[in-house]
């Protein structure tokens, strides 16, 4: 997920460092349902929070939560009330159900197991841009909240083209023409815009057939499409302008230095390297496609 940054990047390293230090993650304590925070990308303890590879800058973002089930919990409640229906006579009310739940919830929660789930941020400066490996918009909006709070002042929004991505993809598909320096490839989404919200998946299918194109000229939309940008780099596009399944081919691999040795520092930051150089060069072309930025307002 990409966004523009609105204001040009006037925070150094050091300051975003300790903004960012300020908020590093911390494992939930035994009663706490949820925690989120900053970490080493490197993946080394007490590491630094921010990494700049060839002027790329990294993050990292955690989250852990615990989960109770709800049947355990209500299972806990209904002995609850069972007791207190023996010992006193009386039915709880509803008021004191939700006390019993919320007591019992906070009864389990030191046995329950943690969930780890962690999004890598990617700035660059000299683009403005911000992009995140987040699944979902939901997550993003947790991660860049995280971010806002311990950057206080920093505004951004979504990528905006003056092509839809569905509509350009509509197009690529009707005229079986991809746009310059992309290839279609054997994935693609369609959706009926009508009230029976039909669906037609492809998977490892040719596009390039006359039922996709009268698919499309029937009215269904493009909502994920599988594009390889320069013979390069292969991505699913979405119609909110997500880049999913993301994968560098082997032709990267093959141009890219060696590692100096067998070191994590050394892989890190060839990864990061490889990333941002590709996707660096991949996303004006991916804009250029949808007819251009629409600037934020």
């Amino acid at each position: 997920m990409v966004y523009r940054l609105t204001a040009p990047w006037t925070v150094s390293q050091a300051q975003l460092e300790a903004a960012l230090q300020q908020a590093h993650f911390m494992e939930c304590g035994p009663s706490q349902e949820k925690s989120v925070g900053w970490t080493e990308p490197r993946g080394q303890a007490h590491g630094a929070c921010v990494e700049v590879v060839g002027g790329q800058w990294i993050m990292k973002w955690m989250l852990e939560a615990k989960t109770v089930p709800g049947s355990v919990v209500k299972r806990k409640v209904q002995d609850e009330v069972a007791k207190i229906e023996t010992t006193t006579g009386r039915k709880p009310g509803k008021k004191e159900i939700r006390t019993l739940s919320d007591d019992a919830r906070l009864a389990l929660l030191p046995m329950a197991f943690t969930k780890q789930a962690s999004v890598t941020l990617w700035l660059d400066p000299q683009a403005q841009l911000l992009v995140l490996d987040a699944g979902s918009q939901s997550k993003a909006d947790e991660v860049l909240t995280s971010l806002v709070k311990a950057l206080n002042g920093l505004a951004l929004g979504l990528l905006n083209t003056q092509t839809a991505p569905a509509t350009a993809m509509a197009h690529w598909l009707a005229s079986q023409e991809a746009p310059v320096r992309f290839s279609v490839d054997r994935e693609c989404e369609l959706k009926a815009a009508d009230e029976s919200k039909a669906v037609v998946r492809y998977t490892r299918h040719a596009l390039d057939t006359d039922e996709v194109v009268q698919h499309i000229a029937n009215g269904k939309v493009p909502t994920r499409l599988a594009l390889t940008w320069n013979d390069r780099v292969s991505f699913v596009l979405t119609e909110a302008l997500q880049l999913k399944k993301v994968v560098f081919l082997d032709v990267v691999a093959q141009e890219a230095p060696a590692a100096a040795g067998d070191r994590s520092d050394d892989h890190f930051d060839a990864d990061v390297a490889i990333a941002t150089g590709e996707l660096s060069r991949l996303l004006p072309d991916l804009l250029e496609a949808l007819g251009g930025e629409v600037a934020l307002g």
